[in-house]
């Protein structure tokens, strides 16, 4: 028999539900994604650390859970919210349930909560801690003792203890260094597909140690918490500038670049979480859907103070910042998720744009 199980936010907001995973209460961010598919995909993505997330699709589980469409070792989400869960699943890959899952990792799940009142309510207060009680007593002042998102330092708490080899091939020409803040192992596969030889770095690793395998290019990955609170990645980013070596970033990465080169981010009101974000191209005009998950973002006013920076993509809902490029260095990051998992293609160019850009500024490539 399930048992009864709360969602209480900071300002007291109330939904009552079922238990259907770990019986143990947890507290983080509480936010909204929109992706119509993708659950295994963002329960293990680890920008999705310290935050209980609430999917906006009714029913969630009904193809399980496979080893396969997972984007790290384990699931990183504090938390899950759904309307309806499916206790049938139906998938050839599937090894189990959705809530056997949850349990094997500890992870708190709650359903019968009415979703589309509770992203409401978000997008109208703003992400708000909260938390999976099973009694409500003494739920407020344990989440307003909880730390808030905004200047925690997450990146480095999921990073990876030790360098590691994800790809090795001696027939590939060039090699990038991975800096790790979180990232997702289908970006690992992407840079894999565009015949790159890949190793990934811990987050706080020194520059020197990051270029002593003699890398071509330099990749920044995506990542939990708050991008200004990245204290060490702004020296990173001034020592890959002066290098002049190609780099990419994605997300986090993206946030950290930007900082990196001198400009400001700021937290957004509920975040961009979902497959299906309009991104217009300003290069080119045409327009992608995109697949998202940050609840910070750069400052359109810092950059426009910039001559060295040139926005290169924006976000059609709102006119936040999605991507830039330096004007002179070979560096580019953008703020959504081109390796998608889940949600659309539409921008794995930008791999091929990183693997050309290392082939335009390589000595090899001469």
């Amino acid at each position: 028999m399930q048992k009864k199980a709360f969602l209480i936010l900071e300002d007291g907001f109330t939904l009552e539900g079922l238990s259907f995973g770990y019986e143990g209460e947890t507290m983080g961010e509480v936010v909204f994604n929109t992706s119509m598919s993708g659950y295994q995909e963002i329960l293990t993505d680890p920008s999705y650390t310290g935050q209980i997330v609430t999917l906006t699709y009714p029913m969630i589980g009904n193809y399980g859970i496979n080893s396969e469409d997972i984007e790290s070792d384990k699931i990183q989400v504090a938390g899950f919210v759904v309307k309806e869960y499916s206790r049938k699943y139906s998938n050839h890959r599937a090894t189990s349930s959705l809530a056997d899952y949850l349990i094997k990792n500890k992870i708190p799940a709650i359903e019968g909560i009415d979703t589309r009142k509770l992203t409401t309510y978000i997008r109208d207060k703003g992400a708000l801690r909260g938390g999976i009680f099973f009694t409500q007593n003494d739920s407020i002042s344990k989440l307003k003792n909880f730390p808030e998102m905004t200047g925690l330092d997450l990146a480095t708490g999921v990073s990876a203890a030790e360098p590691y080899v994800f790809h090795n091939d001696p027939q590939n020409k060039y090699s990038v260094a991975v800096v790790d803040f979180g990232v997702k192992t289908n970006i690992l596969r992407m840079l894999k597909e565009q015949g790159l030889n890949v190793k990934v770095f811990p987050a706080q690793t020194p520059f020197n140690e990051i270029i002593a395998d003699k890398i071509d290019g330099i990749f920044l990955s995506n990542g939990p918490g708050d991008p200004a609170a990245v204290e060490y990645a702004p020296e990173l980013v001034r020592k890959i500038s002066e290098s002049k070596i190609p780099c990419f970033g994605i997300c986090l990465g993206h946030q950290l670049l930007s900082i990196g080169l001198s400009t400001d981010t700021y937290k957004l009101k509920f975040g961009h979480r979902g497959g299906n974000q309009p991104v217009k191209n300003l290069s080119t005009g045409s327009v992608e859907i995109t697949s998202q998950n940050h609840g910070f973002s750069v400052d359109q006013k810092s950059l426009s103070g910039n001559k060295d920076i040139e926005v290169t993509h924006i976000n059609l809902n709102d006119n936040t910042v999605e991507g830039i490029k330096h004007k002179t260095l070979p560096i580019f990051s953008v703020q959504y998720h081109p390796e998608a998992s889940p949600g659309p293609n539409d921008s794995k160019y930008l791999f091929r744009q990183f693997y050309e850009l290392i082939e335009k500024n390589s000595k090899k490539s001469a």
